[in-house]
C-alpha cells in the first residue's frame, strides 16, 4: 500500500525514533509498504518518520544508481544495495567531508549541497532481526546518513549554513502549507 509522505513542518519529522522489537505489529507489511511508497515517489530511501511513525526504521534501495555513469567504479556494489535498517546506530563517521546535492521526499523541490563524512560504521538489525555491524563509504554512506538523520529527528536542511537556511525558508513554508506541486501522495501539517 502506498502511504502518504509527511511534509516538512509535520512534528513527527522532529521526533527521535524509538527502538522496536521483532514483535512489532505487522512489521513485514510495514516494510513492504515503505518500499512501495518510496518507489512510487521515485526515492532511494525512506524513513518511518516520513510516513508518520516515530520508530527507528528506514529502507534504502540505491540499485537504480548502478546505471548512472557517475558511479561506474562501484556499480556492482550499488546493483545489490537494497536494505532494511532497524534500530540503527551509527558508531563512527570518518574520512573527509564531501559535498553532495541532497533532496528529500518530505521536502519536495528543495535541493542543496550538504557536507557529510565519507565513511560510516553502523550497527543495525535487518528485517529478520539479524544484527549487523558494517562499514559503508561513497554514495551508500551518504544515503544511510540522510535516512539515519530522519530517525534522529534531523532533516538535511538542518545541515545548511545560516544563509542557505534563510534562502530556502520561503520554500519550506510553502511546502508545510501544501503549496507545492508533487507527483506522489503527501500529508501536510494542519
Amino acid at each position: 500500500m502506498i502511504l502518504p509522505i509527511r511534509a516538512f513542518g509535520d512534528p513527527v519529522l522532529r521526533k527521535v525514533g524509538k527502538d522496536i522489537d521483532k514483535d512489532y505489529p505487522e512489521l513485514q507489511e510495514l516494510i513492504d509498504n515503505m518500499f512501495e511508497t518510496m518507489y512510487s515517489a521515485n526515492g532511494i530511501g525512506l524513513a518511518a518518520p516520513q510516513i508518520g511513525l516515530d520508530i527507528r526504521l528506514f529502507v534504502i534501495d540505491v540499485t537504480p544508481l548502478a546505471e548512472d555513469e557517475d558511479y561506474e567504479d562501484i556499480k556492482d556494489e550499488l546493483a545489490e544495495f537494497k536494505k532494511v535498517f532497524i534500530n540503527a546506530q551509527i558508531l563512527e563517521e570518518s574520512g573527509e567531508e564531501w559535498k553532495f546535492n541532497e533532496g528529500c521526499l518530505s521536502i519536495p523541490d528543495v535541493r542543496e549541497d550538504v557536507k557529510r563524512k565519507g565513511t560510516i560504521v553502523i550497527e543495525y538489525y535487518d528485517e529478520n532481526f539479524v544484527k549487523h555491524t558494517e562499514t559503508f563509504s561513497d554514495i551508500r554512506a551518504r544515503v544511510i546518513q540522510h535516512e539515519y538523520d530522519h530517525i534522529e529527528g534531523i532533516l538535511f536542511t538542518d545541515h545548511l549554513s545560516a544563509l542557505k537556511k534563510k534562502l530556502v525558508k520561503g520554500k519550506l513554508a510553502k511546502i508545510s502549507q501544501g503549496d507545492v506541486n508533487i507527483g506522489y501522495k503527501m500529508r501536510f501539517p494542519k
